[in-house]
């Protein structure tokens, strides 16, 4: 089986739950198999918004992010069940289970898809044989389904198990990489989303060929240093190992600041705490990582330090939500005495393009609703500057000051 794997590089698989909420529910209730199921928030509330759907759902434009009652309107049929995820993380622990008797190099990336290094599993089979194994694994052992790509690299093993699905395993060579990959648009390569692909149109720059032919400088001035990972990555370069312990890495970014006086006035070191989030937001942002634990830093005059943390269920990236947490970790900690240094850390850092949200329905829906909010405020803030939107209480203590 040897003579199947190559001598100095790497077989790499990424297996990806198909419908992953839905196929849980599925094998959990057996009379929802072949019918349109959605999983969502409060239907009798018209506010419920898809958060995935079965592929008999699809076939009637059912979609993520769609309300109940816009999906109830395309299938009248369409079963709508609210979110259990006890459930789903439990069927994620034992789907990965599953992987790690074929490799003990199993990276997790999502509660429903992970990377699986079989480089040194000749033994088990061919790797289509593994893959084969695995999937069929999956049915029997817990009825799920999934799609498998198999490739040299795990950017090139992420695009082929998106290639078939449900129930596909694809292989993926470097061979054929200019004429499977670069013909397609920019938007279908993973780690390029939506607004990505648009910037990257207005550098004339619209399949993954392009891209991979596009200027390291010219890609450098418009993305900073993720240009030139975008061209490789592009040309099916990817030198990331499969790392089992790349989910618990303690990455952090944080920033903090010394006070030029002691301050004991609430609002004041409020106000400072709002800057720092927004320093961590920016930076979070530029690196592409969302954090999952708020952690802040006070420092007092007499130089006795004290750091709270606190884990947060759903990743977070947005300077509001980074302020709310630091705030709360603040007012629940600071005593009143002079404060001296104040740092917000974000920690425990996914990948953006990898993050799951562990999902309630009310912060789904409420973050599904302020996307475009956040969006419209991060094009504002980059073309004009971070201090052109202020709120309404920060304009009218301007005006106070004044007259003061």
């Amino acid at each position: 089986m040897k003579a199947f794997y190559p001598k100095k590089g790497r077989v790499i698989l990424h297996v990806d739950m198909n419908s992953f909420f839905a196929s849980v529910e599925m094998a959990y209730d057996t009379s929802l198999k072949g019918k349109p199921l959605a999983i969502a928030g409060d239907e009798e509330a018209r506010k419920g918004i898809v958060v995935t759907c079965s592929y008999e759902a699809r076939k009637y434009g059912v979609k993520t992010t769609m309300p109940v009652w816009e999906a109830k309107k395309l299938c009248p049929t369409l079963i709508v069940k609210r979110p259990n995820f006890d459930r789903y993380r439990n069927a994620s622990q034992a789907m990965f289970d599953v992987l790690r008797h074929y490799s003990d190099l199993v990276e997790p990336v999502s509660i429903d898809e992970g990377y699986v290094d079989i480089s040194e599993s000749f033994e088990l089979g061919t790797p289509i044989e593994i893959a084969n194994a695995i999937q069929q694994s999956l049915l029997n052992q817990l009825d799920l389904p999934c799609s498998i790509g198999i490739a040299p690299n795990k950017f090139l093993a992420k695009m082929a198990s998106d290639m078939k699905k449900p129930l596909g395993i694809t292989v993926l060579r470097k061979r054929d990489i200019v004429d499977v990959i670069w013909p397609l648009p920019t938007v279908e390569m993973h780690g390029i989303g939506e607004k990505t692909a648009a910037k990257l149109t207005t550098l004339d720059i619209h399949t993954i060929g392009d891209l991979a032919k596009a200027s390291d400088l010219q890609l450098k001035a418009n993305f900073g240093i993720r240009g030139p990972q975008l061209i490789e990555r592009a040309n099916g370069i990817d030198s990331r190992p499969v790392d089992p312990d790349a989910a618990a890495e303690n990455k952090s970014v944080g920033n903090s600041v010394t006070l030029p006086k002691d301050i004991t006035n609430q609002s004041k070191l409020l106000e400072i705490l709002e800057s720092l989030s927004g320093s961590v937001s920016s930076r979070l942002k530029k690196k592409g990582y969302v954090t999952k634990n708020i952690a802040i830093t006070i420092r007092y005059n007499d130089r006795k330090t004290i750091s709270r943390g606190k884990k947060i269920i759903n990743p977070i990236v947005e300077a509001e939500d980074i302020f709310q947490a630091a705030k709360n970790l603040f007012l629940l900690n600071w005593k009143g005495d002079p404060v001296r240094l104040l740092g917000i850390t974000g920690q425990d850092l996914i990948d953006n393009d990898s993050a799951f949200e562990q999902l309630d329905l009310f912060s789904y829906e409420k973050a599904a609703q302020k996307e475009p909010l956040y969006n419209a405020i991060d094009k504002i803030k980059s073309k004009y500057g971070t201090t052109i939107l202020q709120k309404g209480s920060d304009l009218q203590k301007g005006k106070n000051d004044k007259k003061l």
